[in-house]
């Protein structure tokens, strides 16, 4: 698991400061400053962040505009202009490149958090929108992002041993010992995982069924942690796993 990683472009080393100190008070992770074009793409290769933080105005002929053009062209992430600039031509140009928040200097936490929030909430909303086919490719990645607090964490599934549902919230229980409570159904939240590894087994529980232990006639342990399996999920459970009681 890790903190959603915020890249950051901007040219003023005294506001790039500003910036990571607000980045560090909101409990994100971060990369750079990248002061020119040709930085933030190295940036974006070679740290690979989950979400940038954009100035317009950058050292060089090209500006943060014409690196939002080359993120939608190779790097599919959510980006927020985060910029002095406010007059018509500019925020024209921004609009061609749809940017997922525009922020004028100065700026509050506050503000900042929230831009954040919403721009990676509605920029993974939409990729889960998308057709199914689409969908696959992006499970196959092998985590996904779940809202912890101010930050959205990313969670392997690797390391997600098993879901626990109470009501409208749903508790991840991980390798680490950690736990992460989401509020969401346990139906719903089952639709976002790599189904072929993830198998409700109760209409409490969910499993990582790659990481079950033992399987007994009413329960199965996972990492020592003894979780009941329901009548009606049993036969489907024993079939994924390849166990005939005959």
């Amino acid at each position: 698991m890790s903190v959603l990683k915020i890249g950051i472009v901007e040219d003023e080393l005294v506001i790039a400061r500003t910036i990571l100190n607000t980045l560090n008070e909101l409990g994100y992770s971060h990369c750079g400053p990248a002061i020119n074009y040709t930085e933030a793409i190295e940036m974006l290769e070679k740290d690979k962040p989950d979400l940038l933080l954009l100035d317009i105005q950058l050292s060089g002929k090209k500006d943060g505009i014409d690196v939002a053009e080359k993120l939608n062209e190779l790097h599919p992430i959510p980006f927020i202009f985060l910029t002095a600039n406010s007059d018509g031509e500019t925020i024209d140009r921004a609009k061609k490149v749809r940017p997922h928040a525009y922020i004028v200097k100065p700026f509050t936490k506050e503000e900042l958090f929230a831009a954040i929030e919403i721009a990676f909430s509605n920029f993974a909303g939409n990729r889960s929108d998308t057709k199914p086919e689409q969908r696959s490719a992006h499970t196959a990645k092998e985590f996904m992002f779940v809202r912890d607090g101010y930050v959205f964490r990313k969670i392997f599934f690797s390391d997600l041993l098993y879901l626990e549902s109470d009501a409208n919230y749903v508790t991840l229980h991980l390798k680490s010992q950690k736990k992460v409570m989401v509020r969401s159904t346990l139906n719903d939240f089952i639709e976002q995982l790599n189904v072929q590894k993830f198998m409700r087994i109760h209409r409490c529980y969910s499993v990582n069924i790659n990481l079950i232990d033992d399987v007994f006639p009413t329960e199965v342990s996972v990492n020592g942690t003894k979780i009941p399996i329901g009548k009606s999920y049993r036969e489907e459970l024993f079939k994924a796993l390849g166990i005939s009681e005959n």
